[in-house]
């Protein structure tokens, strides 16, 4: 595979098939390990200042161009001008009481759209229990599903808490765990309940921005002291922008690799992550932190309303009420959402009563299997 031309006699590729002074250079992919290049660049008179990843649109594209447009040639025509229509929703659950959680959240999705909804599970944690459930609950509700996983990189630097190693997976592998042919995704907490149509929130421009966050409330004044993003660091950093919070966002995932943001955040995640007091939330102090270089387009305050930081009277206009931690109370979720979410017991039971379903379904099914095993076998003559 030829993948590029050189521009001058100096030495300016490493691990290529080629001559470091050859004119093409050559790249012989023939296995399934990576393969490290080490490429040298060179600006061009009036292009010192440019972005090499630039994005903007002009005839000359820059090196992200030259760099994507093989794998822009796998795609066929139909895919790209193909409209996607599906819903797909990415959420990611560890335990029992939180897939009890996503189970409920799942169906809040699905009572309040017309559209195909496709959920995408990270695989590496969920339960056997989980996992024997889903193909049932699918067939019961119509939806799709699949479960992603990936395998951590041994050069990214390791997390060994559970918690923050799902955080980690929830931003840093998102243009990796998806097919090319999903253009956008909508990332939801197993912890949440929707009460509207994501297909609004799939929809959304996000005015060029490869992603969109809800910034946390401020309208709740008795929790102003536990806002840190308020002063320090943070109001120093983002300079008059919200800081964001993780529970929901959609990704336009084709901007969003356009962009390399995947390859930007990994690497700020690389340079911070050493410090064990940095990136306290992994999963949204990383997207915050690198909001001059990767942009956050601000969802309107309603996509998200949690208890601990909105007001009592902007919960009416909630599009999605996620029980998020409160600091002040310590509350248990599960009492948090007996008391804040008044369907979240309807569903709850909806789901048990599948389950119930299903288990005297495999009782019958076991019943009969030991009636046909434990029958008299006539003798043959």
């Amino acid at each position: 595979m030829v993948v590029g031309k050189k521009q001058s006699v100096c030495p300016e590729h490493e691990g290529t098939d080629s001559s470091a002074y050859a004119d093409d250079v050559v790249v012989v992919m023939n296995s399934f390990k990576s393969k490290i290049l080490k490429v040298q660049v060179h600006k061009r008179p009036g292009k010192i200042n440019e972005d090499l990843l630039n994005d903007e649109d002009s005839e000359d594209k820059g090196i992200w161009k030259s760099i994507t447009s093989f794998a822009e040639g796998f795609r066929s025509e139909q895919t790209e001008n193909k409209k996607d229509d599906v819903l797909h929703i990415f959420s990611v659950a560890s335990g029992h009481l939180y897939e009890r959680f996503l189970r409920i959240m799942m169906l809040s999705v699905l009572k309040h759209t017309k559209s195909t909804v496709k959920f995408w599970f990270l695989k590496n944690y969920l339960s056997p229990t989980f996992k024997e459930f889903i193909p049932e609950m699918a067939n019961e509700y119509g939806f799709q599903y699949e479960l992603v996983q990936y395998k951590w990189p041994r050069w990214l630097h390791q997390q060994t808490e559970k918690q923050r190693i799902i955080w980690g997976y929830k931003i840093l592998f998102l243009d990796v765990l998806f097919p090319l042919a999903v253009n956008k995704i909508i990332f939801v907490d197993a912890d949440q309940i929707v009460r509207t149509d994501l297909k609004e929130l799939l929809d959304l421009d996000l005015d060029g921005a490869p992603y969109g966050y809800t910034p946390f409330c401020d309208s709740r004044k008795e929790m102003d002291g536990y806002r840190f993003w308020n002063s320090g660091y943070w109001a120093s950093h983002l300079g008059g922008r919200k800081y964001h919070i993780s529970a929901l966002y959609v990704v336009d995932l084709k901007r969003f690799r356009k962009l390399a943001a995947g390859d930007r955040l990994r690497g700020q995640y690389q340079a911070l992550s050493q410090d064990p007091n940095s990136l306290s939330n992994l999963d949204q102090d990383l997207p915050n932190n690198m909001i001059h270089q990767v942009a956050i387009k601000s969802l309107p305050q309603e996509w998200l309303w949690c208890e601990t930081w909105c007001s009592d009277e902007t919960k009416e206009m909630a599009k999605t009420i996620d029980l998020c931690n409160n600091p002040k109370t310590k509350e248990p979720k599960l009492k948090a959402a007996v008391r804040i979410v008044p369907e979240w017991n309807d569903y709850d039971n909806e789901i048990k009563e599948l389950s119930k379903r299903m288990e005297e379904q495999k009782k019958d099914n076991h019943t009969k299997a030991n009636l046909q095993s434990s029958a008299p076998k006539r003798d043959e003559l």
